[in-house]
């Protein structure tokens, strides 16, 4: 829940610094609903592509103050998160209706973004992988055909707190297995990302770890300079 119609000006910054990364990357930008349209619009035939934030899980009806993935996709953007840990915590929803959402975007062609992540608490107790693959289980149809997972510790969004890169690389490897199990061939090519308190600082460390396929970036998105750094990786080092 940042940015207003100025917001538009670190769009436009990042569409520019866009030009000189790697053309093997996707970059993607999901700011607040109400600017989908204007950032969908600015970033017609750029390096950029836009998302939303959320999507609820039916096509249309009486649903008040909620937005439909159809109308994501008509106000042009391409894919959809879904399942954050802060509207699993804010809004208590559950891994079945993130499930469902999932279903909505894949209904409306829209790439979905699922994520899933542990508590510190959870990670002390020694259940962060048991926790994570229920979330991922009843998070995902059988039937997905376009998703990415964000793997998001929840104790590290927005603390500063970063885990080891044997804790990411741990979890990362962990939920490959999971959906080649489950996917096949697939599940091999699904896209795995990181995301909590990255910054320029740490990405490099973070995002040339085996199976990070790249990042959802929270907090220095806000910034067009932090973030086109932290996209900058995949210039000094081999793509995953």
């Amino acid at each position: 829940m940042n940015g207003l119609s100025g917001a538009q000006s670190t769009l436009d910054r990042i569409i520019a610094g866009a030009g000189i990364l790697s053309p093997a990357i996707d970059i993607l930008v999901c700011p607040p609903f109400l600017l989908i349209p204007s950032f969908a619009a600015r970033a017609r035939g750029t390096r950029v592509a836009v998302g939303g934030q959320d999507c609820h899980a039916d096509a249309s009806g009486a649903h008040t103050g909620d937005v439909a993935a159809e109308m994501l996709a008509d106000a042009g953007a391409v894919a959809v998160i879904v399942g954050h840990s802060e509207r699993r915590r804010d809004h208590h929803e559950t891994d079945a209706e993130v499930c469902a959402k999932v279903l909505a975007a894949q209904r409306a062609a829209l790439l979905a973004i699922v994520c899933v992540g542990e508590t510190r608490a959870e990670r002390d107790a020694g259940r962060a992988e048991t926790v994570v693959k229920a979330q991922l289980e009843a998070s995902l149809p059988d039937l997905a055909v376009d998703f990415a997972v964000a793997y998001e510790p929840v104790w590290a969004i927005g603390t500063g707190l970063t885990p080891t890169s044997a804790d990411v690389a741990g979890m990362h490897g962990f939920i490959r297995r999971l959906l080649g199990t489950r996917f096949g061939a697939a599940g091999e090519g699904v896209r795995i990302i990181y995301g909590g308190s990255l910054k320029p600082e740490n990405a490099h460390k973070l995002l040339t770890i085996e199976n990070v396929d790249g990042t959802l970036v929270g907090g220095a998105s806000l910034k067009a300079d932090e973030f086109l750094a932290i996209a900058g990786v995949y210039r000094q080092s081999a793509l995953p």
